[in-house]
């Protein structure tokens, strides 16, 4: 792989962090946090939109009177709505309280109200469609806000990608296992690249329903995970890497064996990653963040991959 172009798409708040990716009715949108800092009060999550991916304009912001609105991600529907899937925080509160949210719109540019979604302290992370159903691993944070450590994840479950109950609980238990991404290969196996602090990360293999996971070290610590599975079958993964300078990556994982290889370095380093990936035209799109440039910026890099 190799970079052809990135380039700085947003850069207006103080600190503008935590991206998702997606190409819809012939446009891109990319949907972030918008706040004073990476852990702030009243945090807002800003959808912009772009027919070159030259040209970005504000499509929509979202915000709450009340919470610390984080970590957005984009998924479209069948029926060629948006989903777009974020936490708030009430910092009200002691121990602070989250709820995560969907919020829905036809065009990007009008949402609904949000709507409050699986447990109480639970985090949905990254939603993903397949089947007909929406699969979201959930990680628990009142555990750790109360100072025990440690969090029970679950695997929910939705039909209609508004509401989620728990397919698998727990999911995973004991440890603080956190972010995610889930593929699904032809054969309908799924696989779940899980952030685990201060551990390496893991993948989880599991076959319908799954129910049952088993799972593998990646052989690093790794954050903001994404994960695509490319027509050949290969698994490409974009994460947070810690050894030497912290930085953003492009990344292979070998599905036998969980290891997580380095492929290519984004121009990236401080806060950074959370990427959005997409394949389009035969290139990855891959939109995240990154302090290197001193401020904390929204970047889009378009990679080429070698013959």
């Amino acid at each position: 792989m190799k970079i052809k172009e990135v380039r700085r798409i947003w850069d207006q708040a103080p600190h503008n962090a935590f991206t998702d990716l997606v190409r819809h009715k012939d446009r891109w949108w990319c949907v972030f946090r918008e706040g004073k800092g990476h852990v702030s009060d009243h945090g807002k999550l800003r959808v912009i939109t772009s027919p070159d991916s030259v040209t970005w304009e504000s499509a929509a912001l979202l915000t709450s009177a009340t919470e610390d609105l984080r970590d957005a991600k984009l998924t479209t529907a069948p029926d060629g709505r948006f989903l777009l899937y974020g936490a708030g925080v009430d910092k009200r509160k002691k121990p602070q309280v989250l709820r995560s949210y969907v919020w829905t719109s036809d065009d990007g540019h009008r949402w609904s109200k949000g709507r409050a979604i699986g447990t109480v302290n639970d985090w949905l992370w990254r939603v993903t469609l397949h089947e007909g159903a929406y699969y979201s691993v959930g990680y628990g944070c009142g555990e750790v806000w109360r100072g025990v450590g440690k969090n029970t994840c679950r695997l929910y479950k939705s039909a209609d990608g508004v509401t989620f109950e728990p397919m698998v609980d727990p999911f995973r238990s004991g440890d603080y296992s956190n972010e995610s991404a889930i593929v699904f290969r032809p054969d309908k196996t799924a696989l779940c690249l899980l952030r685990r602090d201060p551990d390496n990360g893991l993948l989880g293999t599991s076959a319908p329903p799954y129910t049952q996971w088993k799972w593998l070290d990646v052989g690093c610590r790794i954050g903001g995970p994404h994960m695509l599975l490319l027509p050949d079958g290969r698994l490409l993964a974009a994460v947070r890497l810690y050894d030497r300078k912290t930085r953003t990556s492009l990344c292979w994982i070998d599905a036998g064996t969980g290891k997580l290889t380095e492929a290519l370095k984004l121009p990236s380093g401080g806060d950074t990653s959370y990427a959005g990936l997409v394949l389009h035209g035969g290139l990855l799109w891959v939109s995240y963040y990154s302090s290197h440039e001193k401020k904390t910026c929204i970047y889009l890099a378009v990679v080429e991959f070698g013959t």
